[in-house]
């Protein structure tokens, strides 16, 4: 390819020129330029690490021209879509490249976080590889619904309503099961609950001008993002709260069993639906409905009602709405006006939030002087690498030595932590 990418290749280049060349700064191509730097990421343990922190801040446009090109060696490909070195903005271009090898989109779904999930069920190459969809259906981030309709895409439906026609009509003539499931539904979703839900969390409106003026600041700003998403429900990135609910469900189940077991057989299962509704919605008054509630108050509410919740909301509802699987929701939180500095704090070291949550906070001036705030972001494996190597800068030596060691982080922030660590020792030692 390049005769300078052949000299280095071969060790022909002197030191000075590969220094050149690990700081893009050679002149030849763009395209020549990242294949330079790809190689010596990956194959020279000298000027390696320069050559990552180089292709970390490399022009976008250049980028994203390489990871759409199909002509584009393929061991750029490889290092492009790698987690450790993913742009979120160069992913949608390199999942419809047909030069990406499936196994590679495969190693990113298996891992891949909530976003990443969004963007590769867009793609409709992504969506036709059966190794990626594999991936994806066991990953834990992918939604029940989404596995429904990976699934259907993958197989036809043709066989499926036909085996499932007969099940259902044994049941119909029995007039109980209707029964339980309006019971069911009834405290879990109610009407009447939806047009409850909602004084509470307008109730702040009137009495506070400043709340007002956020919400509608946002909603201003943010108007033709807040109509894309229309209705979208709220979908948590993480299973922490569903574990949470299972958890909940479990103890308020097992309570009402002892009371089950004396009972005749055939009451026993006459009376297993109502049983536990009424003790589950009795037992865990004092830690469960603090919980279900904030949550049945977010499920019931759009797009819309979740911003305004999310700027005049409390700290729980807060600490789950920066969850919101929706961008525009999840950043109206850091724009609350009640929103503290240790709540940023635990929001900068959260792995469960969308990258566009990590890449905002620094935006702010007032969360930027919080120095624990600047720590968290750059020891958090979840920040993108571009914004962690430009804030450790900022970092003490007590620190920088920690993140040297932290194995969660990658390999090029742990690389130079340990270099910035060693030159804060020196300069020390000097004076």
């Amino acid at each position: 390819m390049s005769s300078i990418l052949d000299q280095i290749r071969a060790s022909k280049l002197p030191s000075n020129m590969m220094q050149f060349a690990a700081r893009g700064a050679m002149q030849v191509p763009p395209a020549e330029n990242i294949e330079i730097l790809v190689y010596l990421a990956k194959h020279n343990k000298i000027f390696g690490e320069l050559a990552r922190l180089t292709l970390a801040g490399w022009d976008e446009k250049a980028c994203l021209a390489a990871a759409s090109d199909p002509q584009t060696p393929r061991e750029v490909l490889d290092y492009f879509i790698s987690p450790d070195n993913l742009r979120p903005k160069l992913l949608p271009a390199l999942l419809e490249n047909p030069s990406v090898p499936e196994s590679e989109i495969a190693k990113l779904a298996r891992s891949a976080m909530r976003d990443t999930i969004e963007v590769m069920l867009k793609s409709a190459r992504a969506v036709s590889l059966a190794g990626v969809v594999a991936m994806l259906k066991i990953n834990p981030y992918l939604k029940k619904e989404e596995v429904a309709a990976l699934s259907k895409t993958a197989t036809p439906a043709a066989p499926t309503p036909s085996s499932e026609q007969p099940a259902p009509m044994a049941p119909t003539p029995a007039p109980e099961q209707p029964e339980p499931n309006a019971e069911l539904a009834a405290p879990t979703v109610p009407i009447d609950a939806s047009a409850s839900l909602a004084p509470p969390v307008l109730a702040d409106l009137p009495n506070d001008p400043e709340h007002e003026e956020a919400v509608a600041t946002y909603m201003k700003e943010h108007g033709p993002e807040i109509e894309a998403e229309g209705d979208k429900p709220f979908k948590s990135i993480g299973g922490a709260l569903e574990l949470l609910r299972e958890d909940d469900f479990a103890g308020a189940h097992t309570a009402p069993a002892p009371a089950v077991d004396p009972g005749a057989a055939a009451e026993a299962a006459a009376n297993e639906a109502p049983t536990p509704v009424v003790p589950a919605a009795k037992k865990p008054v004092p830690a469960t409905p603090v919980r279900m509630n904030a949550m049945q108050k977010i499920n019931t509410l759009d797009v819309k009602g979740r911003i305004q919740l999310a700027l005049k909301g409390n700290k729980e509802e807060r600490s789950l709405l920066i969850r919101d699987g929706t961008k525009v929701v999840a950043l109206a939180v850091l724009e609350a006006p009640k929103l503290s500095d240790g709540e940023v704090e635990k929001f900068a070291s959260q792995k469960n939030v969308l990258e566009a949550v990590l890449r905002q906070i620094p935006l702010k001036r007032r969360f930027m002087k919080n120095y624990i705030v600047v720590r968290n972001l750059c020891a958090n494996p979840r920040t993108p690498i571009d914004l962690g190597l430009g804030l450790m800068k900022n970092l003490l030596a007590a620190d920088l030595k920690n993140i040297s060691g932290n194995k969660e982080v990658s390999e090029t922030i742990r690389k130079l932590a340990l270099k910035m660590f060693k030159q804060k020792v020196d300069a020390a030692n000097k004076k």
